[in-house]
């Protein structure tokens, strides 16, 4: 098949970009030909057909969200934005139109456009276009705007309850979690299909080599610290400063903890908070994304590492949010047999703990009982290894490229 993705963005670390390379390897593998069109395109989706009304930082889109969610509906009138909204989803339809005829199409895969309303005229244009041309579809939802609490005040409840998802005969819909999917069921009545996050555990995960081996210098790392990893993005639903409690209480001869993401998504105040609670904590809290990229590279002379690059040296991951789609950073915890202390968020609890992992859990908050298994496994880290292969295993049977090429199988074949 000639099977086409369709997304704000396709670049980069964010999970979306992320779990599209990963359908893509398995499509490959399966013999399908694949085209990419997004706001913003890099790697594995390079070369595709750029739309730069498509990225949610757009300029004219970002003022319409702003207005449709920052304002509040007492500051807007609903109507005049939705003829707005339509009114630059109208210019949004040729070029996609081109984009699926030109390519001949026989499928659309639309990451998280119909889903999460960051980008408004975007859906309003892919839910026309899509019956207009009445092509097979695949909605890939990863998180739903009754999800997030920044959508929930809003001037345009109507048009989000038919567009974000859309609800049209071709259109196939998967969510990543059994959460999603009930809800999704109660609250519009569509049906879908979950399939998890994934990742390739049939490749053993990298180890230190020579570009890699001086990443705990680059950090500031004397060789006998512990080095403390917290590889997601400075949002506050990650909830970073129960992992900076933990780190207090670890009372190690220098309490660190590394943030591998930006602070962009929600601004600057979470993580001046963060620093300030840190310092009074004694935690050596610091950000490092200006050395961490999508894939190696060297700027001005300086080394910029991979993610994989530095997964190897962390003795211990912490994972404290307190929700998640999925947990694309869990997977890759698991991948690199780390230490693991997470959190017990919603999704966790409903489709990853049942499977039988062996992590260090909270409950909301930081206990003792956490604190103690945490200094115990730091301390006998051959009783560490062995719980670490456990959960590579449970997740190699689970959460495998696998795993996925099989689900994908099944759902084509029911496409038709």
């Amino acid at each position: 098949m000639r099977i086409g993705f369709i997304a704000t963005r396709l670049k980069g670390t964010d999970g979306v970009s992320l779990e599209v390379e990963k359908w893509s390897k398995v499509l490959r593998r399966m013999g399908h030909e694949l085209f990419y069109c997004a706001g913003e395109l890099g790697g594995y989706a390079k070369g595709g057909t750029l739309i730069p009304s498509l990225h949610f930082e757009y300029h004219s889109i970002r003022a319409l969200s702003h207005r449709a969610f920052e304002n509040g509906t007492g500051q807007e009138d609903g109507d005049t934005l939705a003829d707005e909204i339509y009114a630059l989803a109208d210019e949004m339809r040729a070029p996609l139109r081109a984009f699926i005829r030109s390519n001949k199409l026989d499928l659309i895969i639309v990451q998280n456009a119909l889903t999460i309303p960051m980008n408004l005229p975007l859906g309003v244009c892919l839910t026309g276009l899509i019956a207009e041309l009445g092509i097979n579809t695949i909605a890939h939802h990863h998180d739903f705007y009754w999800e997030r609490q920044r959508y929930q005040t809003n001037a345009i409840l109507g048009l989000l309850d038919t567009t974000f998802p859309a609800k049209l005969p071709s259109i196939q819909h998967i969510t990543i979690n059994s959460i999603a999917q009930k809800r999704l069921k109660a609250r519009r009545g569509i049906d879908s299909v979950v399939i998890p996050n994934v990742h390739d555990f049939a490749t053993p995960p990298p180890g230190i080599d020579d570009y890699s081996r001086d990443v705990r210098e680059a950090l500031g790392l004397a060789p006998d610290d512990v080095f403390i990893l917290q590889p997601t993005r400075v949002i506050r639903r990650k909830s970073i400063e129960t992992a900076i409690e933990l780190v207090q209480r670890l009372d190690l001869p220098h309490p660190n903890l590394y943030i591998t993401h930006s602070t962009e998504d929600e601004g600057q105040s979470y993580w001046r908070w963060l620093h300030r609670e840190a310092r009074m904590m004694g935690v050596d809290l610091r950000l490092f994304n200006y050395l961490v990229g999508a894939e190696r590279a060297r700027i001005n002379g300086h080394k910029i590492y991979s993610l994989w690059d530095v997964y190897p040296h962390a003795d211990l991951i912490t994972y404290p949010s307190v929700y998640e789609g999925f947990g694309n950073a869990l997977l890759e915890a698991i991948y690199f047999k780390r230490l693991i202390v997470v959190n017990r968020y919603p999704v966790y609890n409903a489709d990853i703990r049942p499977l039988g992992f062996q992590l260090i859990e909270l409950d909301g908050f930081v206990n003792q009982s956490a604190v103690d298994k945490t200094r115990y496994f730091l301390d006998h880290p051959e009783e560490a290894r062995e719980m670490a292969e456990t959960n590579y295993a449970i997740a190699r049977e689970h959460f495998s490229l696998e795993v996925l090429e099989r689900k994908l199988g099944e759902l084509l074949r029911d496409m038709g």
